[in-house]
């Protein structure tokens, strides 16, 4: 089992900027390969895809919608990865939940269906 807890998240100003982590306990990054995203939801909105990454962090995937503004990265010695937001906006608003991926799915097209376990999520909220 692996448990997820994402922080970081906030009330932000367009424009502004966020880093949101994902911390791993139970079955951890420094002693299980394992391949991690980063979705979000938004209000009567399905869970959508933001950003993947391998677990030696030498592969990353972004949604268009994010590609240029947010950056994916991992430390596995500290059992977590990141999500640095830039140049953000209102339509970035929603609960950010990072997941661990199944074995073996490839990474540039993750849905929710291809996470095994979740967080509780945090919720990022960007003002106009």
């Amino acid at each position: 089992q692996v448990q997820l807890v994402e922080s970081g998240g906030g009330l932000v100003q367009a424009g502004g900027s966020l880093r949101l982590s994902c911390a791993a306990s139970g079955r951890t990054f420094s002693d299980y390969v394992m391949d991690v995203g980063w979705f979000r939801q938004a209000p009567g909105k399905e869970r959508e895809f933001v950003a993947a990454i391998s677990w030696g962090g030498g592969r990353t995937y972004y949604a268009d919608y994010v590609k240029g503004r947010f950056t994916i990265s991992r430390d596995n010695a500290k059992n977590t990865v990141y999500l640095q937001m830039n140049s953000l906006k209102p339509e970035d608003t929603a609960v950010y939940y990072c997941g661990v991926v199944k074995a073996g799915q490839a990474l540039n097209s993750l849905n929710y269906n291809d996470i095994v376990y979740w967080g509780k999520g945090t919720l990022v909220t960007v003002s106009s």
